[in-house]
């Protein structure tokens, strides 16, 4: 069990497919952040202009 496992774990690291996905897992993290935290910033401020629009108008 131990040699297979080993060998395994070897063939994990030395395989460059493993390593691309991770990088896309990491991107596609960071891109998710981003986004809503962009999301977060402008619905909040958008909101604000959207109530004093709507309390000038009346």
């Amino acid at each position: 069990m131990g040699v297979n496992m080993r060998s395994f774990l070897r063939r994990i690291w030395s395989e460059e497919e493993g390593q691309d996905i991770a990088e896309y897992a990491v991107m596609l993290a960071v891109i998710l952040v981003l986004v809503v935290g962009t999301v977060r910033l402008i619905g909040s401020n958008a909101n604000n202009v959207f109530s004093a629009a709507a309390s000038s108008i009346q």
